[in-house]
């Protein structure tokens, strides 16, 4: 009965010392990727301002160019509304 008492005895020993061997082991990779994730967030922020930057450019590129063409279709339809008002009092 005894070396059965010591064998027990050795047993749990071994697994509180494996317990605490794998609390530490944990911790140490949750430390990991608590640094990974952070990495990570900091990654998507960047990428996340630049899309932001790249898409307003887009946006403004965009907007200029209408205000173009649409200044351009007024400009042609107030020159055909003005000959047409010539035509129609016969000084063209």
């Amino acid at each position: 009965m005894t070396d059965d008492m010591v064998r027990l005895h050795d047993e749990i020993h071994a697994m509180r010392k494996g317990r605490g061997t794998l609390i530490n082991d944990l911790k140490k990779e949750n430390k990991s990727r608590e640094k990974a994730v952070k990495h990570l967030c900091s990654h998507f922020g960047h990428v996340r301002a630049k899309m932001a930057k790249h898409a307003k450019q887009v946006r403004v590129t965009f907007v200029d160019n209408l205000k173009r063409s649409v200044s351009a279709l007024r400009k042609d339809m107030a020159d055909d509304l003005a000959g047409a008002r010539k035509a129609w009092a016969g000084k063209s």
